[in-house]
């Protein structure tokens, strides 16, 4: 008799990408094996929602606890049984997660924007460890492309928001932590692989919803989306249209530090990466990225609320558009 809970994995899909064949392969090789595999696609769902497909996954799972992993991402071959491990450890928790990390594979254009992503500068600082090997931590906000949560807390506080897409897994987070009092443990052991948009449109279009969306959470839901890592693109964008107007000597300070902020990322690129060209796309693509995040964030704080927009797809060859 196996007395391992049961995990739903959960996987929201508009079209069957070669990057969904991959992530059932991976899924294939779990070192833990009772988990059971739930791919909800707009033929199941009648809808193109992410946040009602996962919804409806999770009401149709027989798990314990709903694994959502994105269809452009693939799982490492411990990450169930490192997610037992931390549920048996600490069975009250809400829910774990753990970082979301280039595959090897990816283009060189792919792992410029995942550098962009896991380095300091390029995340403001804000989600750095999202994206590369960092230490054991609680958070309150991730998200659902590598989310592992209990079952009966995501029952009990309804689910997923249908309102909004992106930005569903931060007010499930925000449920969570502050409705239910439930702690979201990151591992750093719990390790999904996120294929990145290449830079530099790919990876700015996939910005866009983001940024418009941390925006308008910053105001509408503060407590998680209100913070300086999430502003300091826009307060960097404002500083940077003030130099049209003030430009004494030392007004030019931060400027300089963040150019020498980028001269240390660069280096750390090259000893990372062993590829100067990989390393200096990514880090021209640091300030172009906190410009427009800086500029869309402002959008979305000055937008009355935003609502669900479906993602493109081109359904004759089977893959999405844009972002």
């Amino acid at each position: 008799m196996n007395n391992k809970p049961l995990f739903s994995v959960i996987i929201p899909v508009r079209v069957v990408t070669p990057y969904l064949i991959e992530t059932q392969k991976y899924l294939n090789q779990q070192t833990y094996t009772n988990f059971e595999l739930l791919v909800i696609t707009d033929k199941i769902s009648k809808t193109p929602s992410p946040a009602q497909k996962r919804n409806l996954g999770a009401k149709m799972a027989k798990g314990k606890y709903l694994a959502f992993l994105d269809d452009d991402s693939y799982p490492d071959v411990n990450w169930l049984k490192n997610a037992n491990e931390q549920f048996t450890i600490n069975p009250y928790l809400g829910a774990v997660c753990g970082p979301c990390l280039t595959p090897p594979k990816d283009n060189l254009y792919q792992k410029a924007s995942g550098l962009v992503w896991s380095s300091f500068l390029g995340s403001g600082g804000a989600g750095a460890y999202r994206n590369s090997i960092s230490s054991p931590r609680y958070v309150e906000d991730y998200p659902s492309v590598n989310l592992i949560v209990n079952k009966s807390y995501f029952q009990n506080i309804g689910g997923f928001d249908t309102h909004h897409w992106p930005g569903e897994d931060t007010i499930l987070c925000l449920n969570l932590v502050y409705k239910l009092h439930q702690k979201i443990l990151y591992h750093p052991s719990i390790k999904v692989f996120h294929h990145r948009r290449n830079v530099i449109i790919p990876h700015l279009q996939q910005i866009t919803r983001y940024a418009l969306h941390r925006g308008n959470f910053a105001k509408i839901y503060p407590k998680t989306s209100f913070k300086i890592g999430y502003l300091i693109p826009s307060l960097f964008f404002l500083y940077l249209v003030s130099l049209i107007f003030f430009n004494p000597t030392y007004y030019l300070l931060p400027i300089f530090t963040y150019l020498l902020l980028m001269l240390l990322t660069l280096i750390t690129f090259i000893f990372q990466q062993n590829n100067i060209f990989a390393s200096i796309l990514a880090t021209i693509s640091i300030p172009i990225t906190h410009i427009y995040y800086g500029i869309l964030f402002i959008i979305g704080l000055l937008t009355p609320e935003l609502k669900f927009t479906a993602h493109k797809v081109d359904a004759k060859k089977q893959k999405y558009i844009g972002g």
